[in-house]
């Protein structure tokens, strides 16, 4: 998911990317970046694509963020059919700063706007569980699920420059580090 957490004027906004395995919320593979813009001022396109072997996020069409899929996640791994929903959080401790920055309640209601809301993927009979893929639009997905040479250098540019937390470094909730993580 996409999580924005924020924002203390004068500050850079920061969002955050998230991972659940089949729903479940006890191991989370949180990442923390700070934007190079605004995001109240324009519209901004935020994506993700989610195959059977990756998850990749992109913000206007720059890829930040990929995960690949490997055997030792098991079920840590996304593959339950995907829902789109958006919800506007409570300001909790973990996203304030441990609440010494809550939430202002005058400035209620809040609200949030999408435009041009596009989703592709494959049709899941809730019935039957199992998508309703034609092999095209799975061939499909495939060719989109690579990152190009171009979009990488992109990619390692954004992380290095924007990012301020990953999981993979957080020693303190995780004693060992997780078996995606490629830590230098």
């Amino acid at each position: 998911d996409f999580e924005f957490l924020g924002n203390i004027r004068g500050r850079e906004w920061r969002i955050q990317t998230n991972i659940y395995g089949n729903g479940s919320t006890h191991l989370g593979r949180e990442e923390r970046y700070n934007l190079w813009f605004d995001p109240t001022e324009d519209f901004h396109q935020y994506s993700i694509l989610w195959s059977l072997s990756h998850i990749i996020f992109y913000v206007d069409n720059v890829p930040i963020r990929e995960v690949k899929r490997t055997a030792s996640m098991g079920g840590d791994f996304p593959a339950k059919p995907m829902s789109l929903y958006s919800t506007i959080w409570d300001g909790s401790k973990w996203a304030t700063d441990g609440g010494k920055y809550g939430v202002n309640y005058k400035y209620a209601p809040y609200v949030s706007q999408f435009t041009d809301l596009i989703l592709h993927g494959c049709a899941v009979d809730p019935t039957e569980k199992f998508p309703s893929c034609k092999d095209e639009a799975v061939q499909n997905l495939r060719l989109a699920s690579e990152i190009t040479e171009s979009q990488r250098n992109k990619m390692e540019i954004f992380r290095q420059k924007h990012m301020t937390y990953s999981y993979c470094y957080d020693h303190m909730r995780y004693k060992v580090v997780l078996s995606e993580c490629v830590v230098n």
